[in-house]
């Protein structure tokens, strides 16, 4: 597909990209968080499709992506009809969280009615849903007129995409991929999943850009960390969500995290690596200067100290480092505090998962 993007608003692309869901294709789309590798969610071989061209293991449950119902005069949008055939109750909590932050990168997740697919919920009795924000996605789930399970378009483990191309390179040779082309991803990691399936009270399942202290200061809402305030709830009892796996978002090549200050320690911890190593350093801090590692070529690359700013290219900044040769990516520990808490999970589960993995390192 061109990567026009005048043309990509079109109605006639968009129209190709709802038909090719109804006769039960995939279609690569954007979203404000991530690229979606989007399914019919009513349609059992669609999803088993997502599956088998991810790689991802069947039992990890899919997000299912609806459109925001159109407004028109009203002052508050009317969710319920949108949500009712796919969850079995809408706590007033739930309501609230919705009218709040959807469409957005605020993902739910509720007791599933008992027509969702098993396919899509990994067999549980819960279902993630969410609104994206993305004007692209939100015509193109409009015009679909049902939910559209998405993925992130990436093979299962590795750095989620962030534009189009990124998408190509993924699937390249292996899908004949229609990709909707909605330019770079603003949010750049995937989106807060909330559980509201025990009926007891919020649990954050995976941090996002959307922090449990911005929702209790908009709704009033208390979101639990798993574990906290465990009476009812035993760590166990949790749905398994997206993301959620200890290795997930992975470069190919070796990543590890170096507390403030400590590069050369870092680096001193790989003996056996001593050829080229790129040094993620805060635009704030001042310049590492080669002096203490002969044995090392290192280059430095500047990352914003800002969350927002770092969570939008943090999975750019990944991609690319990655297709550069390195032996080694060096990223400096985010710091304390629960904006950040997004973009520290998906490094750790990116250090815990990168590496050359035997399929994986033919190509370097």
């Amino acid at each position: 597909m061109s990567s026009d993007s005048s043309a990509l608003h079109s109605s006639a692309v968009i129209n190709e990209a709802v038909q090719t869901l109804r006769d039960g294709g995939l279609v690569a789309f954007p979203t404000e968080t991530v690229y979606g590798l989007g399914a019919d969610a009513k349609n059992p071989e669609a999803i088993k499709q997502i599956f088998t061209a991810k790689g991802r293991p069947s039992n990890h449950p899919l997000i299912v992506h609806l459109a925001a119902p159109n407004k028109f005069d009203q002052a508050q949008v009317d969710w319920v009809p949108v949500l009712a055939p796919w969850v079995r109750d809408l706590s007033e909590d739930a309501l609230k969280l919705i009218n709040a932050f959807w469409p957005g990168p605020l993902t739910l997740v509720f007791k599933k009615d008992k027509s969702v697919l098993n396919e899509l919920t990994g067999g549980q009795d819960t279902v993630a849903i969410r609104a994206p924000a993305h004007p692209i996605a939100q015509e193109l789930l409009r015009k679909f007129k049902g939910g559209v399970v998405a993925p992130s378009a990436n093979r299962f483990g590795k750095v989620s995409p962030t534009s189009a191309s990124d998408v190509r390179s993924e699937f390249e040779g292996m899908l004949d991929l229609m990709i909707l082309d909605g330019g770079d991803c603003e949010v750049g990691i995937e989106s807060t999943i909330i559980d509201l399936s025990s009926g007891d009270h919020p649990v954050l399942l995976r941090p996002g850009l959307i922090t449990p202290g911005e929702i209790f200061a908009k709704t009033g809402i208390k979101v639990y960390l798993p574990g906290e305030n465990t009476s009812t709830q035993q760590h166990g009892d949790l749905p398994r969500v997206s993301g959620s796996l200890r290795a997930h978002y992975a470069p190919t090549t070796p990543l590890r995290m170096y507390a403030p200050g400590r590069v050369l320690d870092a680096l001193s911890e790989f003996p056996d690596i001593k050829s080229r190593v790129a040094v993620a350093v805060w635009d704030s801090d001042s310049s590492l200067g080669h002096d203490g590692h002969p044995s090392v070529h290192f280059e430095e690359v500047i990352v914003p100290s800002n969350s927002t700013a770092f969570a939008s290219r943090l999975y750019r900044s990944l991609r690319d480092l990655d297709q550069q040769g390195w032996d080694l990516i060096l990223f400096p520990e985010p710091p304390a505090g629960e904006e950040w808490d997004g973009v520290r999970d998906r490094l750790q589960r990116a250090c815990f998962g990168s590496g050359p993995s035997s399929s994986s390192h033919a190509n370097s």
